[in-house]
């Protein structure tokens, strides 16, 4: 053990005459969540603390917290949530052949202004309406009884499956994915000027305006990319809900950065991996990359201080339906 000459250094992390390494199920679960492979993880214990754990030790080791996401997967739900957002995010999965399967993903604002994750769900071949049916029914069935505005990607069939569930809920196409999707038909060097065109569109103060203000894109741009055109055409039901809002309703619903964060975090962790042998070790992953977030709780604060002038939007547009929650 180090020492200086007086004697007087006091190691903090492998303490005074201690042989072994403690709370290393909880480095492992640690670095795990940060997105770092077994492998990776064995080299950074033995390059660190000269401990020797084995990658079927570290397997091991998450495997323990299973349990856990059983019990945070079927935990009771509120019985309102003012918004849900909701994606898909395809990872690897290695069924004889390795290839892309979905993971389902479902974030929350609750009656009191924060951000939670109701649930995720391994889903097989690729992202359904049918499979999100499967997802509301059973989110339904852990108590969730209204839902005010879902903001999805613009998956067909979609609208129909949240109708069945939820049938007063307004599905609201997410402005980032249109964008994003209006990017895929342009060329590189245009992105920025499509998205200053599209801006006075989706911040149009009303329906009629966004309309008019649509056709001058369409002039401006319709001959050079016509598939732009019909992405917003064909999206217009599910994107004009919310320009009949409140401008407080609107900061909710447009700014995806709380889910798009989250989004990022798991790619990160799932790219890590490269890939899994199943559905159920997938899920482990972005179970504990979840259980990572915000661990100071700094961000829930920000969200709960920012609530209020939505709140009242809320309450006012929707007739009081969220007053059950508040009683």
């Amino acid at each position: 053990m180090p020492r200086d000459v007086a004697g007087t250094f006091d190691p903090q992390i492998v303490r005074r005459r201690q042989r072994r390494l403690t709370g290393v199920d909880e480095m492992v679960l640690s670095l795990s969540a940060k997105g770092l492979t077994h492998g990776e993880i064995s080299a950074h214990l033995a390059e660190f603390y000269g401990a020797v754990v084995s990658k079927q030790t570290i397997s091991t080791i998450t495997d323990k917290v299973m349990d856990g996401m059983a019990e945070w997967q079927n935990r009771p739900l509120d019985p309102v949530y003012p918004v849900l957002f909701v994606d898909a995010i395809n990872v690897k999965i290695r069924d004889g052949q390795v290839a892309d399967r979905p993971i389902y993903v479902v974030m929350a604002v609750t009656v009191e202004g924060t951000h939670e994750i109701p649930g995720i769900w391994a889903g097989d071949g690729s992202e359904g309406a049918k499979y999100w049916l499967h997802v509301f029914t059973e989110l339904k069935n852990r108590g969730l009884g209204d839902v005010l505005m879902l903001v999805c990607d613009g998956l067909k069939g979609l609208p129909e499956a949240v109708e069945t569930v939820w049938p007063r809920t307004i599905v609201q196409t997410c402005v980032v994915h249109l964008l994003r999707g209006s990017f895929r038909y342009a060329a590189r060097q245009d992105w920025d000027k499509i998205a200053k065109a599209l801006k006075p569109v989706y911040t149009a103060p009303n329906e009629d305006a966004a309309m008019e203000r649509f056709l001058g894109f369409q002039e401006a741009w319709g001959r050079k990319y016509p598939a732009i055109l019909k992405l917003w055409s064909d999206s217009r039901a599910e994107f004009v809900p919310f320009l009949a809002f409140d401008v407080e309703i609107r900061k909710v619903i447009c700014s995806t950065n709380a889910i798009e964060s989250v989004n990022a975090r798991i790619r990160k962790a799932v790219r890590a991996r490269g890939h899994f042998p199943n559905g159920q070790a997938a899920l482990k992953c972005v179970y504990m990359t979840l259980m990572s977030l915000d661990p100071t709780g700094n961000g829930r604060k920000r969200w709960t201080m920012r609530w209020k002038a939505p709140l009242n939007a809320f309450q006012i547009a929707f007739d009081g339906r969220l007053t059950p929650t508040n009683s």
